[in-house]
């Protein structure tokens, strides 16, 4: 008879809502000393964000535009994936160079294992926009396509509760996605693991955090809203300090991990940053 084994998974730290400030902070210093690579990547989803408004218009689909806004969360941690070189190679205190960030991107263990986890993402995507979909078409009928549906079924008595039930299914979905994702995308990219275990330790971690992921989660969805609210232009800023932040979540969050922040670099903005608890990994 075989003896059974048990997985030895990465342990997980308390993280305080103080925690959550200092790698908001910490990530906001990244952001200032190398704001080229957010503000290039935002731009890029602020244009793919135009360019599906305006294609699920012209397509006749305008019921769409909604959820697919609101649905960038879903895929947003796979696109930080630079975001994280650049914390990275801040907190080993190398130079902070494209070829650097190219090659931590270029790893052959990080193509693998982050493209599965992406392919999770993306389809926790598509569910939802089948959800959002069926939603629409049981509660506005033929006013579905037509230019002023959304009007239309505001001012219709089911109109509340679509917008009730389309949200919490959208709410359910989003942070069933944020629980194996939270930390697992910085994790991938960091260590030499598999998708599998970084995605269980990401759902471990809001386990033992319920009340501090959840206030997590709930950020994340503000800077989200904030960012449709105006016309992806929030992205240019909002979505580098949220990639450059869920790095040093990760590194506060799972062990081993780091002994303090990266020294600010010299330059014309200085950040200012609160000195980590934490062990060198």
């Amino acid at each position: 008879m075989g003896s059974a084994t048990t997985h030895n998974w990465p342990e997980v730290r308390s993280v305080s809502l103080d925690d959550l400030n200092e790698a908001v902070v910490a990530g906001i210093a990244d952001f200032r000393a190398h704001p080229g690579y957010g503000i290039a990547i935002g731009a890029a989803f602020a244009v793919a964000g135009w360019l599906l408004f305006f294609a699920l218009s012209e397509l006749g689909l305008p019921f769409l535009i909604y959820p697919m806004a609101m649905g960038f969360a879903l895929v947003a941690p796979f696109a930080a994936a630079a975001f994280y070189a650049v914390s990275d190679l801040r907190e080993r205190g190398e130079t902070v160079t494209p070829a650097a960030v190219m090659k931590g991107l270029t790893r052959e263990r990080h193509r693998r294992d982050l493209g599965w986890l992406a392919l999770v993402t993306f389809m926790a995507l598509i569910l939802w926009l089948e959800i959002a979909a069926v939603l629409t078409f049981a509660f506005g009928g033929v006013n579905t396509f037509d230019s002023d549906y959304l009007s239309k079924l505001l001012d219709s008595p089911s109109g509340m509760i679509f917008l009730i039930i389309g949200n919490l299914a959208g709410a359910a979905i989003g942070f069933a996605v944020f629980a194996i994702t939270v930390i697992s995308f910085p994790m991938l990219y960091h260590r030499d693991t598999d998708f599998i275990t970084a995605m269980v330790t990401s759902v471990r971690l809001v386990e033992k955090n319920p009340v501090t992921m959840l206030a997590w989660a709930v950020f994340i969805g503000f800077i989200v809203t904030l960012s449709v609210l105006t016309a992806f232009l929030g992205l240019l800023i909002l979505l580098p300090i949220i990639g450059h932040s869920t790095w040093h979540l990760y590194r506060m969050a799972v062990e081993p991990v780091r002994t303090s922040l990266p020294l600010p670099e010299p330059a014309p903005l200085n950040a200012n940053l609160i000195p980590a608890r934490l062990v060198q990994g």
